[in-house]
Order: C-alpha cells, then sequence, then structure tokens
C-alpha cells in the first residue's frame, strides 16, 4: 500500500503485522542523452510496482534528492540534482525517528546510485544509514534509559541477535543489485545493463533515437534489449523477495 494513501486502521495493522515499510530512495542524474534523469530511482519505483501486487507492503513516497553528485557531467543543460549527504543526513535522521515513533519495526531503504560497492558505501546510502543507526540508538534510550544494553535484561542479546531479534535490524538498507546479481547482470552507468532494465521497467524514460556514443560510458547502451533488462529485473525481485521476507497476500 501506499503510505500517502493509508487510514490510521490499515497503518495500525501494518504495525501489528510488521508489514515491511520500504523507502525508494535516489537521485536525479544526466544519464545520457538517451535516458530519464530519475533512472536510479525509476528503477526502485517500478520494481515495488511489482511487488507490491505479491505482498503486503508499505511503500513511502520516492526520495529522489540524494547526492547524484557531479562526477559524470556538470548540471548545466544536463539535469543532475546534487544534495549533500550533510543534508540528507539530518533529514534522514528525523523521517527514520517519525516512523521509529509511529510504531514501524521493520524499516528498508532500496538504492541503486553507486550501489556496485555498497558495503563500503557512497554518500547516499551511508548518509541513510549513519541516521538509521543515530535514530535507533536516540529512541532505545530515550524508551528503556540510559545503560538499556548493560541491563540484566539484556543478557540474552547475543543469542537473540543470532535469531534475527536485534532492534539494529528495525532499519535495514539495500542495493537494488547485489554482488551476486551483479555477476550475472552488466552494472554500468546509462550503458547496455541501465538501459535494458529502463526498457523493461519504465519504456517511456528511454528514447533510443537519441543516443549518443560520444563518452565512454555510453557506448554500449547500443546493445541493449528489452529480454536483457527482463532478465536484470527477475534477478531484481527474486533478491527483494529474500531479504524483505516477502509472503504472499492472504486476499
Amino acid at each position: 500500500m501506499r503510505y500517502e494513501l493509508m487510514l490510521p486502521y490499515q497503518i495500525r495493522e501494518a504495525i501489528k503485522q510488521s508489514w515491511p515499510v520500504i523507502l525508494p530512495l535516489g537521485v536525479l542524474e544526466y544519464h545520457g542523452e538517451h535516458l530519464a534523469v530519475g533512472m536510479d530511482t525509476l528503477a526502485v519505483t517500478r520494481i515495488l510496482d511489482l511487488l507490491e501486487n505479491e505482498a503486503d507492503l508499505v511503500i513511502l513516497p520516492p526520495f529522489y534528492y540524494g547526492a547524484s553528485s557531479y562526477a559524470v557531467e556538470p548540471p548545466e543543460g544536463n539535469g543532475s540534482l546534487h544534495v549533500g549527504a550533510d543534508k540528507l543526513f539530518p533529514f534522514a535522521q528525523d523521517m527514520f525517528r517519525g516512523l521509529l515513533r509511529i510504531g514501524f519495526r521493520n524499516i528498508h531503504f532500496l538504492i541503486h546510485h553507486q550501489t556496485e560497492n555498497f558495503t563500503v558505501g557512497m554518500p547516499t546510502d551511508l548518509a541513510f544509514k549513519f541516521a538509521a543507526r543515530q535514530a535507533i540508538f536516540e529512541f532505545l534510550e530515550k524508551e528503556r534509559g540510559e545503560g538499556w544494553w548493560g541491563d540484566a535484561k539484556m543478557a540474552n542479546y547475543y543469542a537473540k541477535q543470532a535469531g534475527g531479534e536485534d532492534p539494529f535490524n528495525w532499519i535495514k538498507g539495500h542495493p537494488l543489485m547485489t554482488s551476486d546479481i551483479i555477476r550475472q547482470f552488466p552494472f554500468d552507468h546509462a550503458a547496455k545493463g541501465e538501459t535494458s532494465l529502463m526498457m523493461a521497467l519504465c519504456p517511456e524514460g528511454v528514447e533510443m533515437k537519441r543516443l549518443s556514443t560520444k563518452k565512454w560510458y555510453t557506448r554500449s547502451a547500443k546493445d541493449a534489449s528489452k529480454k536483457l533488462g527482463e532478465h536484470g529485473r527477475d534477478l531484481v525481485l527474486a533478491h527483494l523477495r529474500q531479504v524483505l521476507g516477502i509472503k504472499k497476500k492472504k486476499c
């Protein structure tokens, strides 16, 4: 369900049933002459459109205003819109604080931009990861008091952690494509992989007649295909079903 359309009784049911609450996170960035500037975010939102038909999910309004950087091209006339990670952190921390106060404990953010080495991280995902940790620490201290972790009630913390019961799992970040997917599908910028993915997920965001191969990073886009994009789509869907613990809708 789209969060902005939910009524309070539906929100309470989502909390009770621990539905995954998902933030589509991305940027607005130049992706060659042939792809929409929202590509990184659109890949996430369109995948969630498909998952929404399979399972009970809460999908938050997408956040497009990440740290795109100007590493690919300058913004003038090209469309990249960069917001620094230092500005993203306080926003994300406030947002996560709010979601925890509402009662959600199964929160996820999903990102595609600059995630080829997600473990190390890049500015946008690092800002949201750090904000998530800070928000959880603050929430726990406010709810349980200082010294909450050292209390005798937490003696089984590590045993519970091994079983997945850990408050620091209340908010998790995921790349759209894992390293395993990247071994099976081309990870690039506006080239064969991303162009194919857009052909499958968001064809209205692709105009192949405008493709320019003057830039090295777009040259392989000429070999893109919808069929390849559908392969990438299916790999991503399988990955997300697993990490989100998706169960089929009851009705």
